[in-house]
């Protein structure tokens, strides 16, 4: 039986499988060796402090150490321009399963397979950041609440798109009154999107109900406070139908989406263009637009 991810958790899967590589000369083990010297340059970087040579600062030197094969096979596959590019970043230090626990904790749903759209005439590119209806990008921080920035963002695209300002909502309020999902141990779009509509809840601008990177207390605003409801939403599972997705972004707005980040952990730039798969979703985040040129 295969999974089913809804239309506001649309399936744009990024994943890697991690095979053995099969190296054995002493030059290739060389090429993936971080000195500790190097480790030490990496703390002072991206501010890391760790005690020189205690356990943490091995086992973290052993994360960076490790990354690098993982680089090599993400670099190997075919290249134009364009490709994404894997290497050394913030993440590096952390383990696979830390950067899965920390930040890849939204929860895909199963929905009906989407039909019906006709794709031709759609432009070769496009993009809703043009038209000034998609906030800045935020940082969740150590908070698996991709899954409300994603469901906040879609909301406050849609609402400018209808002709209201922009504004950033709050995702704080989602995080703290989603009873449903779990705060920052993860949560599912599909849940936020259904809770929002079934309540009537307005979700408040950010500046009243700020971004904190925990679970808090639900604070509760009376019906007469000014905010944005949801009327109602849609969820289908786009596998394999990117064109009928390119066609649901271009006539209706930014979408929430589920994919598999697991790869992220080691991104650098351009393009991610393999290791897709829609088995294991993972993390929320806004489709904004497309580039077919």
């Amino acid at each position: 039986m295969r999974g089913g991810h809804p239309y506001l958790v649309v399936v744009v899967t990024v994943s890697t499988l991690l095979f053995p590589l099969c190296v054995s000369s002493g030059e290739t083990e060389k090429k993936f060796n971080v000195s500790a010297e190097d480790f030490d340059s990496f703390t002072d970087k991206f501010h890391r402090f760790y005690k020189f040579n205690s356990e943490e600062f091995k086992s973290r030197h052993l994360n960076v150490q490790n990354s690098t094969k993982r680089h090599a096979y993400l670099n190997s596959f075919s290249k134009v321009p364009q490709s994404a590019e894997y290497g050394i970043n913030r993440f590096s230090d952390f383990s696979q399963k830390e950067f899965r626990d920390l930040f890849l904790r939204a929860h895909a749903d199963r929905a009906p397979l989407f039909s019906g759209l006709k794709t031709e005439g759609l432009p070769a590119k496009f993009d809703w950041r043009d038209k000034a209806v998609v906030a800045p990008v935020q940082n969740q921080e150590a908070c698996g609440s991709c899954w409300a920035f994603s469901v906040v963002g879609a909301i406050q695209s849609v609402h400018a798109i209808g002709g209201s300002q922009l504004q950033q909502l709050s995702v704080q309020q989602v995080l703290d009154c989603s009873f449903r999902n779990k705060g920052c141990n993860g949560g599912s779009t599909y849940k936020a999107l259904d809770w929002l509509k079934q309540t009537r809840v307005k979700l408040v601008p950010q500046s009243e109900y700020p971004y904190k990177a925990e679970t808090g207390i639900c604070h509760f605003f009376s019906q007469s406070h000014g905010g944005v409801s949801v009327k109602n939403f849609t969820a289908r599972d786009f596998s394999g139908q990117e064109e009928a997705m390119m066609g649901q972004l271009v006539e209706r707005g930014p979408l929430a989406v589920i994919v598999d980040a697991v790869s992220w952990q080691d991104y650098l730039g351009g393009v991610i263009q393999h290791h897709c798969s829609s088995q294991h979703s993972n993390h929320a985040v806004l489709l904004v637009g497309y580039n077919t040129i």
